[in-house]
């Protein structure tokens, strides 16, 4: 079973108002968690490492709690995406391991969601900043919900740690106008439409 310890957490909440045209009523909410863990697969080449995605994801599941929490409940979360980051000493595909344990624990916790859960993957070192994509929940061709939040922190990811990240978001894009698919016109449930 490796070892993914747990380093720190931080958690990113945004309240956004407008975005220099009139007041959003309710303002939009986005929210994100990162943690640092332990890569233990760095600095050397593992040929399975797919299995290693079941030890993350109590993980995911409490990395979701806590940001389901932080903002104020799970009632109007209607989008989401995740990303990860290794450090210099582990490999692109080192991220791949949060796919499951990241994307299924907010599936899981938001009740029916159907679309593929955005990600972004990356390697990078301390300071390093990543951009977690976001999506509607239900519907991947809702155009008012594409976005991205920005977080990083300053003391990671170590050489060998990996930077996991999730984010949610309470509506569309302040002033959103680009026509394309409502969220209130989703009719499909095929996770696209």
């Amino acid at each position: 079973m490796p070892d993914f310890t747990l380093r720190k957490t931080m958690i990113f909440l945004e309240d956004i108002q407008h975005d220099g045209g009139p007041a959003a009523t309710p303002p939009r909410q986005r929210g994100a968690i990162v943690a640092l863990v332990r890569n233990p697969f760095a600095g050397r080449y593992e040929d399975d490492l797919q299995s290693a995605m079941d030890d993350l994801k109590p993980l995911g599941l409490t990395m979701t709690d806590r940001l389901i929490a932080a903002m104020g409940g799970v009632e109007g979360i209607d989008g989401y995406g995740k990303a990860a980051m290794c450090g210099t000493a582990g490999e692109l595909e080192h991220t791949a391991l949060w796919h499951v344990p990241g994307g299924y624990a907010m599936r899981e916790r938001l009740g029916e969601a159907l679309a593929i859960v955005p990600s972004a993957m990356k390697q990078g070192g301390p300071g390093t900043r990543i951009d977690v994509p976001l999506g509607h929940v239900n519907a991947a061709y809702v155009r008012s919900h594409f976005d991205a939040m920005e977080v990083g922190l300053p003391d990671g990811p170590r050489p060998d740690e990996l930077l996991l990240a999730l984010a949610m978001s309470r509506g569309g894009r302040v002033h959103a106008r680009m026509g394309g698919l409502q969220a209130d016109q989703i009719s499909a449930r095929d996770g696209l439409r």
